[in-house]
């Protein structure tokens, strides 16, 4: 679950933020996932959790700074002994409670480092009395290093595929990535890339010329099957190594933009927005523009 400030986009409306804060929670330890719901047992409030034959353990925050400002909190959850749990359950609620500090190791496997923190050691403190205790410090190596940060935002955030209240550019392959913008989920079928929310969806998917044709060639064969739209409702841009075009179609029932961005390698990355509004139209331009072809080397220069 994923909470937004209530600022939007002035560019299309989507959910934004002002506060650079983040907020992802994992609803539960990993090791909960797979017994049935009887062999779960909340221990007083919703942040303390007994699990038959697979422990105890704590909800807390793990706070990630990222690139541009941004900070990522991560709802997680510590496995600690069952005495620490009682201790913290007999606390709870009382003035005891601002002064609790917890040893104990993280309980799930976070995205982009996965099973890496996963069984980490990590010490939880009470910041503010009216949250759940936070990870303050880890001599684990990666959590330790995820601590320090920052972190690119977009190599983390485009791990999650909730809707968040930030632009995130997101791989498609080792070379092309789009911008996903605020407010849309994410997700893959069949091999092709959607962003979705409730009034727009954006479809991404990659080509590759085998003919060995230029771009414009390459743009030509693609645009085949296109329908004949008015001028005025389409665009061709240069790029210093190839080219885009685009499309957009209006109808009673929505509208949609088809977009190409082609690379003088003979590889092309095709863009399909839908949506309602109609000055939503700077948008979907907005998306295709964004198709972007880097060498692998550009993103080897992060953290992770």
């Amino acid at each position: 679950m994923i909470s937004y400030p209530a600022s939007t986009c002035s560019c299309c409306g989507a959910p934004s933020s002002d506060e650079k804060r983040i907020d992802v929670r994992f609803g539960l330890p990993d090791a909960a996932l797979a017994v049935p719901e009887e062999a779960r047992h909340e221990v007083g409030v919703g942040a303390l959790l007994r699990v038959d034959g697979g422990g105890s353990f704590i909800r807390c925050l793990l706070p990630v700074r990222l690139t541009d400002g941004i900070e990522l909190v991560l709802g997680t959850w510590l496995e600690i002994g069952a005495s620490d749990l009682e201790h913290a359950h007999a606390l709870w609620g009382t003035p005891g409670y601002a002064a609790l500090t917890l040893r104990g190791t993280l309980a799930n496997a976070i995205n982009p480092w996965g099973n890496a923190l996963l069984g980490a050691a990590a010490t939880v403190e009470v910041r503010d009395p009216d949250e759940i205790p936070y990870v303050a410090g880890s001599a684990h190596p990666m959590l330790g290093k995820v601590l320090g940060g920052p972190w690119d935002r977009h190599q983390v955030l485009s791990c999650f595929g909730h809707a968040l209240p930030v632009a995130v550019r997101t791989d498609l392959d080792d070379h092309w990535s789009v911008e996903r913008s605020p407010g849309l989920e994410a997700r893959i079928v069949d091999g092709v890339s959607q962003f979705g929310g409730p009034d727009r969806i954006v479809f991404a998917g990659l080509f590759t010329d085998d003919a060995g044709r230029g771009s414009v060639e390459f743009l030509g064969s693609l645009l085949e099957t296109a329908p004949t739209v008015p001028r005025e409702q389409q665009l061709t841009e240069q790029l210093p190594d190839g080219l885009r075009h685009a499309f957009w179609l209006t109808e009673p029932e929505g509208h949609e933009l088809y977009g190409f961005t082609v690379h003088a390698d003979g590889t092309a990355v095709g863009i399909v927005c839908r949506w309602r509004e109609p000055e939503h139209l700077a948008w979907a331009q907005h998306v295709w523009r964004s198709a972007r072809r880097s060498a692998p080397d550009a993103r080897e220069d992060r953290q992770v």
